[in-house]
């Protein structure tokens, strides 16, 4: 499955849509997302199971402000609408390989009571 180009109108759509879906935020300007591109489309290959999307950062400057994205490249992986994990800097294959794997093997009920007992106000 090669990547889909994401937008203000389709990210959220997208993020939301279930299962695992990974974020490269570049610009065609920046050698490392260049160097990046093609390991992530092999990978987009061969996981058909996950959605690979991709925000230019020059065409989508609102995404990246609202991602907090403050170098490029930055990779994003959701699971089921949840950000679990977020890096800047071009990864090698293997290294993505790596978080494909760590995201899908993730208990997604521990996540979200994680995530619940964090955004509890303190009772003490």
């Amino acid at each position: 499955m090669a990547s889909v180009a994401l937008t203000v109108k389709n990210f959220e759509r997208t993020v939301a849509s279930g299962g695992i879906v990974l974020v490269d935020f570049w610009a065609a300007w920046c050698g490392p997302c260049r160097r990046f591109a093609p390991v992530f489309e092999q990978a987009s290959e061969k996981h058909l199971d996950v959605v690979f999307g991709k925000v230019d950062t020059e065409a989508e400057p609102e995404l990246a402000t609202v991602a907090r994205v403050s170098s490029i490249p930055t990779l994003m992986a959701f699971r089921d609408g949840v950000l679990v994990f977020s890096q800047p800097g071009a990864l090698p294959a293997p290294a993505l390989e790596q978080v494909i794997n760590a995201v899908r093997e993730l208990d997604m009920d521990d996540v979200r009571a994680k995530l619940a007992e964090h955004r509890r106000p303190d009772t003490q």
